[in-house]
């Protein structure tokens, strides 16, 4: 249910900022493709953006952190179905942000880099 949760969250941020110019991009995936989810964006002033079909690099930065957080969460962290797999994706997120360094960003975490180099 993470695209209802991803959804309700951009929709309070509409709520409280309406004129904010708003772009959902997505894959074309079922729930994104339906007739009701396609009806109500207009309603809340967000535009609707999609990859191309069989075309996951139109939206690379986020298919790499998919691959990374995929591999990782399993190799590195080494889920087996016995915890609670929301705690371990909050935890992985918290892991990626906080303590793994990045090459592009010098070998900084994202939030070393934030701190550094304030925000964009």
């Amino acid at each position: 249910m993470t695209y209802i949760s991803g959804l309700e969250s951009l929709l309070e941020l509409k709520k409280e900022y309406p004129d904010l110019q708003t772009i959902l991009h997505s894959d074309q995936g079922s729930v994104y493709t339906s007739k009701a989810f396609n009806e109500m964006l207009p309603a809340y002033n967000i535009i609707r953006s999609m990859s191309r079909a069989g075309t996951p690099t139109d939206n690379g930065a986020m298919e790499a952190i998919n691959g990374w957080m995929k591999s990782e969460i399993f190799t590195d962290f080494h889920i087996t179905g016995e915890s609670n797999v929301r705690e371990e994706v909050d935890e992985y997120i918290r892991f990626f942000n906080e303590e793994r360094p990045a090459y592009s960003l010098n070998y900084l975490t994202p939030k070393q880099f934030k701190e550094q180099y304030g925000q964009f």
